[in-house]
């Protein structure tokens, strides 16, 4: 789920002089930017600030087999090309398990352009 912050926020404190020191980076650091995002979770909880949020439907159900005979691949090509393990792979085609919600969700990506995901693993 990713979530965004909303254009109405709390003003900012500011922490003294805003001119760059020469040589110094002006981004903020990781730590900076972690205690920037406690302070915006708190001011949220305290009812502050309003964070939007984007929820993503994941299928509850996959057909693996479908998927896979679709792309006309053997369990054990489809398990290496998209990273699976043939076992796990076996038993959701044979209905012993059923694929956990970040798997249903890789596999949504996969169904929906195959070669988008096959270029994005062989460029990692």
């Amino acid at each position: 789920m990713r979530k965004e912050t909303s254009s109405r926020k709390s003003p900012r404190k500011s922490s003294g002089s805003s001119v760059a020191k020469p040589g110094r980076r002006t981004e903020a650091s990781l730590g900076e930017r972690l205690l920037e995002s406690m302070k915006e979770l708190r001011a949220h909880l305290r009812g502050e600030i309003h964070l939007s949020e984007t929820v993503y439907h994941v299928p509850p159900e996959t057909d693996v087999r479908a998927l896979r005979e679709k792309l006309g691949l053997s369990q054990s090509d489809f398990a290496a090309l998209f990273g699976f393990n043939v076992r796990s792979l076996q038993d959701w085609e044979q209905g012993r398990r059923r694929p956990e919600i970040p798997i249903r969700a890789y596999l949504a990506v996969i169904q929906r352009d195959p070669e988008a995901v096959i270029r994005a693993l062989r460029a990692a």
